[in-house]
């Protein structure tokens, strides 16, 4: 079976690297030639998103998906009239517009931060009179690792807000939750519909890109527990999602409120590569192609740790017990995630430990 990628970044790649076992085999749809995916399959796409290039990527695959969401329905609607696209588009137009999520979670009732669609300054004024703050804004569409955010602390910043955001509206304007921690759960639905669920991740951010994630989380109650796996598969089996899906969420000490949702494979399942039985990209591989789901059980206490903005040293990562690193090809640039580590232990508080040897030999301190 031949699958194609919407995407030609990391996660196209390790989804590559958990299918090629299967003897399965990969095209990729991205405009940048030397894309971390390009190594592992055939490479279409221009910047335009020409029909000529899409009719190509069409006639390289049997069965589609994507590597993230921030890609034109039209595009995977022109696919799906003539082959297989997992995860449907009814997930993608879901996840790739805040506005149609947080009325999903509505739906679902699923708790969420209060929220109000803003179409102008006026309404994002009254936004901030009903909700109060800090006030939380957002763009529907295109935002990640922090950008297209603004939060609203006093009334001088509502003017700020809106020259920065304004032209994009529409704009999501919702409550700050103040929580005690970020956790972000995973699951896989199959064509059959049968759904499995890792353990809820544990996850850090540093100036709004993903430090560091722990699983299973620590201190976790049982009730969070099955709270998460409860949203999430509501969610699953409402959009009839096949593939990986991820929510993050808050904890409140409280219950756990919805953040958002990604259709795909995510930052913070990357442990699962040497930590679970059967990988996120296993598993996302193993629900695109018709097969059997894969084990989620976690093999121990895992942890996955973004290196981000510069290379460090192979030879002192590989030094530390349990480490793994896994580098995406791409050259460094602040900010830019260029790999990531994942390390085992046999108990928390020694995964712990081992986190902060390698925080202290990477070229940029996470935040722990």
């Amino acid at each position: 079976m031949r699958v194609g990628v919407f995407g030609g970044g990391q996660l196209g790649r390790m989804m590559a690297l958990a299918g090629y076992p299967f003897n399965l085999r990969f095209s990729f749809y991205d405009a940048l030639p030397d894309c971390p995916s390009a190594p592992l399959g055939d490479l279409y796409g221009d910047e335009s998103g020409s029909p000529e290039s899409l009719d190509a990527f069409l006639a390289s695959a049997d069965v589609f998906t994507y590597e993230f969401e921030n890609i034109s329905t039209a595009w995977v609607e022109r696919i799906a009239r003539h082959k297989p696209v997992y995860p449907g588009v009814r997930s993608l137009a879901v996840s790739q517009n805040r506005l149609n999520e947080k009325a999903l979670f509505d739906r679902l009732s699923i708790p969420a931060a209060p929220w109000r669609r803003i179409d102008s300054l006026e309404a994002l004024q009254q936004a901030v009179a009903e909700l109060g703050m800090p006030l939380v804004i957002k763009t529907v569409t295109g935002g990640y690792d922090g950008k297209g955010q603004f939060v609203i602390r006093s009334t001088d910043d509502i003017a700020r807000a809106w020259t920065d955001l304004g032209a994009a509206c529409p704009l999501l304007a919702e409550a700050f939750v103040r929580f005690q921690r970020e956790l972000s759960i995973v699951a896989v639905r199959g064509q059959d519909g049968e759904i499995r669920c890792y353990p809820p991740a544990w996850n850090v951010h540093h100036q709004g890109i993903l430090s560091h994630s722990v699983v299973p989380a620590p201190d976790i109650s049982e009730a969070s527990a099955r709270q998460a796996d409860a949203y999430i598969r509501a969610i699953l089996e409402d959009l009839q999602h096949v593939g990986v899906m991820t929510l993050e969420m808050f904890d409140t000490g409280s219950g756990l409120v919805a953040n958002e949702t990604a259709p795909r494979v995510h930052n913070s399942g990357h442990w699962s590569i040497e930590g679970a039985i059967c990988s996120q990209f296993e598993n996302h591989i193993r629900a695109v192609a018709g097969l059997p789901l894969g084990s989620t059980d976690p093999l121990r206490p895992s942890a996955m740790i973004n290196i981000i903005g510069r290379h460090p040293e192979t030879a002192a990562i590989l030094a530390i017990p349990e480490t793994h690193l896994h580098l995406y090809g791409k050259t460094e640039r602040p900010g830019r995630k260029l790999g990531h580590i994942t390390v085992t232990a046999p108990t928390h508080i020694q995964l712990m430990d081992r986190i902060k040897v390698i925080a202290a030999v990477l070229p940029n301190r996470m935040a722990l």
